[in-house]
């Protein structure tokens, strides 16, 4: 004959002193009941009682060292669900979306700006507000698409309030994101629009005129500055540059495309 639950207890010292104290008094006296049953009988299975708490549940945020490791593991579906729950800066506080960015995961061609503005933060899309439109011409001209052979993101994925420029430590927070998904995307040529993307990216301080016309490293990758295209509406003059800039892309990504095709 098979021992019941009170011998058993009684047997590990346990009895009668042993109770569960996250179950109800009926719940606990039917597990008792049906422990002490038939030998025969299968004990029978309670369904658990799941707690239900006010109020969102926010996962505690990890220091920024292992932040940045369990990052670079993660693929798409990770990444993006992690981008929507984030709240490791103080940016989250007051968005409505978050801006993961958008385009072909496999594209040659990425876009970098410096944060979402009020347009992106409804949309929770990078650049679709006047600057986008201005972007998407700025692409026609060149012969691109948005989500053809581009991807288009930014430095953070929340909007600084009143559209500020981020902070130092919401792009800390915020740029292990970006570094997965350049290290996922994989492009041949980076395009950093304005000098908040450059500065962040390139980690020097520097004005975009200075820093045009060249092409500089980011982490592995070819990387041309322009201006950013919100800029661009407020200050015409500089289209003018700009397309000089594109006209610098088209002819440094035609190198890069011969270069990847040459046989080795």
């Amino acid at each position: 004959m098979s021992a019941s639950r009170e011998d058993i207890l009684q047997e590990l010292g346990l009895w009668p002193q042993w109770r569960r104290r996250d179950l109800p008094a009926e719940i606990e006296n039917s597990l008792e009941h049906a422990a002490s049953g038939n030998a025969g009988e299968a004990p029978a299975r309670s369904t658990p009682v799941v707690q239900k708490k006010s109020g969102a549940l926010t996962s505690p945020v990890l220091p920024l060292d292992q932040r940045v490791a369990e990052i670079a593991g993660m693929e798409w579906p990770q990444l993006k669900q992690s981008v929507a729950d984030c709240t490791a800066c103080a940016l989250h506080k007051g968005r409505n979306k978050t801006v993961f960015g958008v385009g072909d995961e496999k594209a040659e061609w990425l876009f970098v700006g410096e944060g979402p503005g009020a347009d992106e933060d409804i949309k929770g899309e990078p650049f679709v507000g006047q600057g986008g439109k201005l972007l998407d011409s700025m692409l026609a001209a060149i012969k691109l698409k948005r989500g053809e052979n581009v991807y288009i993101a930014n430095v953070v994925k929340c909007r600084p309030p009143n559209n500020r420029n981020p902070e130092a430590d919401e792009v800390a927070q915020c740029e292990p994101y970006l570094h997965r998904q350049i290290e996922m995307i994989r492009p041949k040529l980076i395009i950093a629009l304005g000098k908040v993307a450059a500065v962040n990216l390139l980690k020097r301080e520097a004005s975009v005129a200075s820093m045009r016309g060249k092409i500089h490293d980011y982490r592995g990758t070819p990387m041309i500055v322009t201006y950013h295209p919100a800029y661009l509406l407020r200050s015409l003059p500089e289209k003018a540059r700009a397309w000089e800039d594109l006209c610098f892309a088209v002819e440094t990504m035609k190198g890069l495309q011969s270069a990847a095709a040459a046989p080795t």
